[in-house]
């Protein structure tokens, strides 16, 4: 027993390197792509108002139940764009970090109650995430009929305001709803570039960051709207091919790390209907509660640094 404690005890510290060493890696490539980022921007003078202006907004103070949908990466203006309710999601982790705590409690004894809000926490964060996540890459996907629709309406003469109202009742969702919103923040009063801006803001695409400064330089200027909406939607589309291909190259990998997160529970239940007193010693022994705890994590610190270097490479 002793000796399989120590090798698990060194598998895990060998995981746990890697991880720090991939999250390493991870944090330079950000840091310089920001510095490339910083370096290629241009500076915009912004005057004493303009800073007066924005200050306050910066040091608004955020009520409480504000910070509590921050923590667990609730976005309030989002609400009907989750299909399950805030409650659900938070039940949902907390149930999650009590059953965490049933296999911990065994291996770290009273301890293991501290994983109740830390996995609550970050299952809510996790869910919030994969959500905004899954509708980011379906307006990806869709922008590019979008553009496509707004290009052959102003080649037919139709004005700009007009083929984006054609797009909210046309596209589909979420491209609809975002379209949509842009059509009543113009009905108030609202100017179309604060407009755009603010819907390439609130989704967080680069790609409607250059269809807002396309519009907008085109208002101000003029010139050949077509010709550059329909370059971005051609650049959009290489894009989206050259990640399907990537997936595609990348399904041995996918389909090896399924298979080897699917095996242990596999090999687990076939034992439980062949010798099911040689496996029930897993559940009522508290040596057996460890070695689960340890299994479980050892397991999920292995698919998480699979899953983390399958997203690095497609990245």
């Amino acid at each position: 027993m002793k000796w399989l404690l120590l090798a698990a005890s060194l598998l895990l510290l060998i995981t746990a390197i890697g991880v720090i060493i991939l999250l390493k890696l991870q944090g330079d490539q950000k840091a310089l792509q920001a510095r490339l980022a910083s370096v290629s921007a241009k500076p915009r003078a912004r005057s004493a108002t303009a800073s007066l202006l924005v200050r306050p907004n910066q040091k608004a103070k955020r009520s409480p139940a504000e910070k509590i949908a921050q923590l667990i990466g609730f976005d309030p203006a989002r609400r009907d764009q989750y299909r399950l309710p805030w409650y659900a999601v938070a039940g949902v982790a907390l149930l999650t970090g009590r059953l965490v705590v049933m296999m911990a409690v065994g291996l770290v004894g009273k301890w293991a109650w501290i994983a109740v809000p830390i996995v609550t926490i970050f299952g809510s964060r996790a869910y919030y995430a994969w959500a905004d996540e899954k509708r980011r890459t379906l307006l990806l996907n869709q922008f590019p009929d979008a553009l496509s629709l707004i290009v052959r309406a102003v080649r037919v003469g139709i004005p700009v305001t007009e083929s984006l109202r054609a797009v909210s009742r046309e596209a589909l969702e979420p491209t609809r709803t975002e379209f949509d919103r842009l059509q009543h923040q113009i009905a108030i009063g609202t100017s179309l570039e604060t407009a755009l801006r603010s819907m390439a803001d609130r989704n967080g695409l680069p790609e409607y960051g250059f269809f807002a400064a396309a519009l907008s330089l085109q208002a101000q200027t003029g010139g050949g709207l077509t010709e550059t909406l329909e370059t971005l939607a051609e650049i959009i589309r290489k894009r989206l091919a050259m990640k399907e291909r990537g997936h595609a190259l990348s399904s041995e990998a996918r389909t090896s790390s399924m298979v080897l997160g699917v095996l242990p529970i596999g090999t687990a239940g076939l034992l439980f209907v062949v010798s099911p007193a040689y496996i029930g010693m897993l559940f009522t022994e508290p040596a057996g509660h460890m070695l689960i705890g340890v299994a479980i994590l050892m397991l999920s610190m292995g698919m998480g640094v699979m899953r983390m270097i399958i997203r690095k490479s497609l990245s």
